[in-house]
């Protein structure tokens, strides 16, 4: 898949999760297999970005390009300055998020809340375009509600203003993340516009994957919540569309060293302090679905240092591991 001058590596997209996909989990799931991963959301508030969150998240140092920040606000001046503010400090694709279902963005008429209007839609998209000579994405909804599904719409606002690749969640703002995705509103979208179309919601597996892909004529996938705790879901996922077969499941010793890895970066990172805070919820959703997982979270969650939390880890995967070979 291409967007502006990048050829990706393949048509898989890690999807922005605010707390969730900062630089040390985008790096680990591009190796795992993504093509592209997009930051967390930055403010287009100027105030905030000498904030340490703000320049955290906007820290791109030693990942693989392209480097794509997603930006979000609800005035177009503000969100021209922002997306030339981040291409300034290394950005190479800029995303605008229309898409987050958040309150909090909702309320200041920002994320999937600028689906309302359409004209407002159209000032910020040509004003972050005309500001910055890097590609602009978006990423949208369906629609505000199951009454107001105006993707197709916005998605033609986008493609005339100048927008390289369009990310759609398969839900209204009013779903937020309830009930199931529904595809048919991105096949319409794919079908009246020609820059390349990525399809979210609800992609868990590698034969879901294709299904999407398939039934919307998307060109690309974005996966969110399924790579929390399984980034090997990308491999998975382009193994399966290159060749039709499942991989099998990463044993306990690889999930363990993938971990091990992540938690070691969370805390070069962040320092002890806050990375041991931040590792906390990876832990506990790599450790989902194992005998005995939530007593190991319980303890994990009380530990405050770096050398518990590694000890904590050490101890509960060489307790799989004994199962695992007593099994075999």
């Amino acid at each position: 898949m291409q967007i502006g001058p990048y050829q990706l590596a393949n048509n898989l997209v890690l999807a922005p999760m605010a707390g969730v996909t900062d630089r040390p989990f985008r790096q680990l799931c591009k190796k795992m297999g993504a093509g592209l991963a997009v930051s967390e959301m930055v403010s287009s508030n100027s105030l905030l970005w000498g904030s340490e969150k703000t320049i955290r998240r906007a820290n791109h140092d030693g990942e693989v390009e392209p480097k794509s920040i997603q930006i979000a606000g609800a005035d177009p001046k503000m969100m021209a300055d922002a997306a030339r503010y981040n291409v300034d400090n290394g950005a190479q694709i800029i995303d605008i998020n229309m898409g987050c279902p958040a309150k909090k963005v909702c309320n200041v008429m920002a994320g999937s809340a600028l689906l309302q209007d359409e004209p407002l839609v159209s000032r910020i998209l040509d004003a972050v375009v005309a500001a910055v000579d890097v590609p602009v994405t978006l990423k949208i909804r369906t629609g505000w509600d199951k009454s107001h599904r105006n993707g197709t719409r916005i998605a033609r606002i986008a493609e005339s203003s100048g927008i390289q690749a369009l990310s759609i969640h398969g839900r209204t703002r009013a779903c937020g993340f309830k009930g199931d995705a529904e595809y048919e509103t991105i096949a319409a979208i794919k079908s009246v516009i020609s820059i390349p179309v990525i399809a979210n919601g609800d992609i868990t597996t590698p034969e879901k994957a294709k299904y999407v892909l398939e039934y919307t004529g998307a060109d690309g996938i974005m996966i969110g919540r399924a790579a929390q705790g399984r980034p090997w879901i990308f491999r998975e996922v382009e193994h399966f569309l290159k060749t039709g077969e499942i991989l099998p499941e990463p044993n306990v010793a690889e999930v363990r060293d993938i971990l091990l890895e992540h938690v070691r970066n969370l805390y070069k990172f962040y320092g002890e302090y806050t990375g041991v805070r931040v590792a906390r919820k990876h832990i506990s959703w790599y450790s989902k679905g194992h005998p005995h997982g939530a007593v190991f979270r319980q303890l994990v969650n009380r530990v405050d240092t770096v050398e518990e939390q590694l000890q904590l880890i050490q101890e509960f995967f060489d307790k799989l591991m004994m199962r695992e070979e007593l099994a075999a």
